[in-house]
């Protein structure tokens, strides 16, 4: 690969890959469950269960670790906040009252939040840990 198109590719790459994981990880945690509990009273809950969204909001770090601590913030930042909100989208776009897309834009804004600031923290930390090395 010439090193004109590396930098590019890489950029490209550290877009796509938290995108993907972060998709994979919403159909991982709830995807596969999609029924309502129904009590007896007659209330309502779910689809999800308060253990698969933190467990989602667990293992969310790891993308965007893997791209801002080799310097792609933004993308670290996009790409995982892409990723979420076309799976909320795909996940929730079956609802008949049109209302999934207030949900899926609080994803994308309450995603991009989060992964601005772990993005941040993340590329600060690596870069303060460099700095700490001794060089030989």
């Amino acid at each position: 690969m010439r090193t004109g198109l590396r930098k590019p590719v890489l950029q490209l790459l550290a877009t796509l890959v938290p995108a993907a994981v972060a998709m994979a990880l919403w159909a991982a945690w709830l995807g596969w469950d999609q029924q309502r509990d129904v009590y007896p009273d007659g209330s309502t809950t779910g689809p999800y269960e308060a253990w698969q969204v933190i467990g989602l909001g667990l293992t969310l770090p790891a993308p965007v670790y893997w791209a801002a601590s080799r310097g792609h913030v933004a993308a670290a930042t996009l790409g995982t906040t892409t990723g979420l909100t076309v799976a909320a989208y795909y996940d929730w776009s079956d609802d008949s009252s049109g209302l999934f897309v207030i949900g899926v834009g609080m994803v994308m804004i309450g995603s991009l939040f989060v992964t601005s600031l772990l993005s941040i923290l993340f590329a600060s930390s690596k870069r303060k840990a460099g700095a700490r090395r001794p060089r030989h």
